[in-house]
């Protein structure tokens, strides 16, 4: 009997395991690319006021290998996306890009050393994960889950929710007031002005 129950006992092993090791890259992924960001953060050799371009700099790079901004720029426009062509597509991810970097650049250069813990991933469905982490400062603890898509093998960020509130809704809200009354052309020329490329 124990000789029937071992190897198919070996068979759900090696069924499981793969699913298992799996599940957490997502985590992994979001893990590895906050340390990073992390790591520039606290370095000693970049806490002057001169440094704060390189620190600039080495973040961004960071983020568009974290991020799929033309990923994001499509949800965010959601049926707006087809209005536009795909030159003025290809310049609203890149103005949209620079509005992001401007919203939340100075944030992250303001942290001064609260822990970051890292929690879990949820798989979504076969291709979608939803990793859970927490910023815990002395006085609060901040909830904020990044989801991602796999896309040629790698885990790419398509959202950030932050204490419930969706970066991709909060910002599909306020487009979807501009595109309501202007072409897209238009709306590029606005998003030029806000990010100082007219």
């Amino acid at each position: 009997m124990m000789r029937r129950v071992l190897p198919g006992m070996m068979i759900l092993i090696l069924l499981i395991s793969p699913l298992q090791a799996e599940a957490g890259v997502p985590l992994d992924t979001v893990e590895a690319h906050v340390k990073e960001v992390l790591d520039i953060l606290r370095d000693p050799a970049l806490q002057g006021e001169a440094d704060k371009k390189v620190k600039e700099e080495k973040i961004e790079t960071i983020a568009n290998e974290m991020f799929d901004y033309v990923a994001l720029s499509k949800l965010t426009l959601g049926r707006s996306w087809r209005d536009f062509n795909k030159e003025q597509q290809k310049e609203f991810v890149s103005l949209y890009r620079s509005i992001l970097k401007k919203a939340y650049m100075d944030k992250i250069l303001a942290y001064t050393d609260e822990q970051v813990v890292f929690d879990r991933d949820i798989m979504l469905s076969e291709n979608k994960a939803e990793v859970h982490t927490r910023i815990i400062t002395k006085s609060a603890e901040i909830p904020i889950n990044y989801r991602l898509y796999l896309k040629d093998g790698q885990w790419k960020v398509y959202d950030v929710i932050v204490e419930g509130i969706s970066l991709v809704q909060n910002y599909r809200t306020q487009f979807r007031e501009i595109l309501a009354n202007n072409s897209p052309e238009e709306v590029l020329k606005i998003l030029r002005e806000k990010t100082g490329k007219s």
